[in-house]
C-alpha cells in the first residue's frame, strides 16, 4: 500500500502538483538521513547530503520508471551522493584485511555474542559498526537495520546480487574479529 502511495505521488508531482513530494520527503527522510549518516558518519553532512539527494530525486523523478520501488530509487540517489561526498573529501576507506576471512562460522560468531548480557551486546555490535568503513557501514545498516532485501540493496549500491553477498559475509567475519578483540580484551582485564 505504501509503495502505491508513493507511485500516486510521483505521478501526482509528474503531473505539476510539486506540492505531493513534500508527503514523499516526509515519507523517506529519516533513512535517507541513516543511510547518509553511515557513510558520512557527520550529522551536518548526512543532513546536506539527504537534502541534495532530495533535489536531485526532484530533479531527475521524470527518470524514475517504475523498475524498481521508489524508495529503491532515492536511496540509491542518496547512497551515490553519499558516497561521492565522501571521495570529494579525500577520506581514505579501509580496504578489506584478508586476515579476518578465517575458517570462523557465522554460528561460531553468534555462539560467542550469546554469551553477553543483551545491553553489552548491542553496544559492542554498534561501536563494531561504527569502526567500519563507510561503505561497509552502510551496507550493514540496510541489510540488517533497515531491513532491505539483498536485491534492493543491489539496486541502492549498483553493486551485484553476489557482490552484496559477498560484501555482507565479509563484514560479519571482520566484525567478528573486532568483537572477538573486544572480548578477549574485556576477559584480560
Amino acid at each position: 500500500m505504501k509503495e502505491q502511495d508513493d507511485i500516486y505521488h510521483v505521478q501526482r508531482v509528474l503531473a505539476g502538483n510539486t506540492a505531493d513530494f513534500a508527503v514523499l520527503v516526509n515519507r523517506h527522510k529519516d533513512l535517507a538521513f541513516n543511510i547518509a549518516l553511515k557513510i558520512v558518519r557527520f550529522r551536518e553532512d548526512a543532513e546536506e547530503i539527504a537534502q541534495d539527494a532530495f533535489v536531485k530525486a526532484y530533479q531527475s523523478l521524470r527518470s524514475f520508471k517504475g523498475d524498481s520501488k521508489f524508495s529503491t530509487w532515492l536511496y540509491r540517489i542518496v547512497y551515490n551522493t553519499a558516497i561521492s561526498h565522501t571521495r570529494k573529501k579525500h577520506m581514505e576507506i579501509a580496504g578489506l584485511d584478508e586476515r579476518v576471512l578465517s575458517d570462523t562460522t557465522e554460528d561460531e560468531i553468534f555462539e560467542n555474542l550469546d554469551r553477553l548480557d543483551s545491553d553489552i551486546q548491542a553496544q559492542l555490535v554498534n561501536q563494531a559498526i561504527d569502526r567500519l568503513p563507510p561503505d561497509e557501514s552502510a551496507l550493514v545498516t540496510l541489510f540488517y537495520m533497515e531491513e532491505n532485501s539483498i536485491e534492493d540493496i543491489s539496486h541502492i549500491t549498483g553493486l551485484s546480487v553476489s557482490n552484496v553477498k559477498v560484501k555482507l559475509f565479509r563484514i560479519r567475519k571482520k566484525l567478528y574479529d573486532d568483537l572477538q578483540t573486544k572480548m578477549e580484551r574485556a576477559k584480560a582485564v
